[in-house]
């Protein structure tokens, strides 16, 4: 069970915003944004200490569309970045949208988290993001460092399989539930994006300060180890994943500073994140 400490892992900003319901009284929302606030940032969510400076930064953004009796209908805008070494400069590492969060919430109640239970959906999906943040942060600094987060909103998913509410699910429509997501960052199958997200933070935007022009080279050369997984899985989700959050990052990094190719860049970005070619016709150095 997640228990108050004094070093904490996120710095995170939860935000709820209800202005689809046309609520007259607006305390309930309040009640649950101070509280879901308190929930992600006060309680200890893995064994290691973390210092002040190296607490993850992040924003939840919770959009109502129903409310009725205690029981919400929202979507959730999920975002995470991380310091880049030698620089003042925040790069954002996930970009992430949930149209499937449905709960159930009484004001006041406590939230708590207990690794062994799947009793509020609202703590379950908040839970699980935690985890999959924290994840994708150590996965920025070591190789497939986030595993062992991975595991536990991996967890979480197992044990939500029995509930009612949407987003848990195995198959979906749009191929982005929950337990996709996790499900492909721990196979074997999808291996390349972990290895993009540590070469392309820890060995090119973290040397960029003292070498930026080799920074530049190692990111556009990261971008070569989406083809092999475009090969094997066209659509895969983490593609989309990964250029969510990275696309202005790439577009503003490549048309700025010391030259590098990037008419092979752009080739292979059109090849590998189609979805995103009015953003690559931008990088324009």
């Amino acid at each position: 069970m997640c228990l108050p400490a004094a070093a904490q892992e996120l710095n995170c900003n939860i935000t709820v915003n209800s202005d689809q319901v046309g609520q007259t009284n607006q305390q309930i929302f309040r009640t649950l944004e101070r509280s879901l606030n308190d929930f992600v940032n006060r309680n200890k969510w893995t064994n290691r200490v973390y210092r002040e400076n190296e607490r993850v930064n992040a924003r939840m953004f919770i959009t109502i569309e129903e409310y009725e009796s205690n029981r919400f209908r929202a979507n959730l805008q999920v975002q995470s970045s991380r310091p880049v070494f030698n620089t003042s400069y925040e790069s954002p590492v996930f970009n992430y949208k949930d149209n499937a969060f449905n709960f159930e919430y009484i004001e006041f109640q406590p939230l708590v988290y207990n690794p062994t239970v799947f009793d509020s959906n609202l703590v379950g999906v908040i839970a699980y993001y935690v985890y999959i943040i924290l994840g994708m942060d150590a996965d920025t600094f070591s190789l497939e460092g986030g595993t062992e987060h991975y595991q536990k909103a991996q967890q979480i998913v197992t044990q939500a399989q029995g509930s009612s509410f949407s987003g848990w699910s195995q198959t979906a429509t749009d191929n982005r539930t929950r337990f996709q997501l996790v499900d492909h960052l721990l196979s074997n199958t999808f291996r390349e994006y972990r290895i993009a997200m540590y070469n392309y933070h820890r060995k090119g935007l973290d040397i960029m300060g003292d070498n930026n022009s080799a920074g530049k080279q190692v990111i556009a050369g990261t971008m070569r180890l989406f083809e092999a997984l475009i090969s094997r899985r066209p659509n895969a989700m983490l593609i989309q994943t990964f250029f969510d959050a990275k696309s202005e990052e790439i577009q503003n990094l490549f048309s700025d500073g010391p030259k590098v190719d990037v008419v092979q860049l752009k080739e292979t970005l059109n090849r590998v994140a189609p979805f995103y070619s009015s953003t690559w016709n931008e990088i324009n150095y």
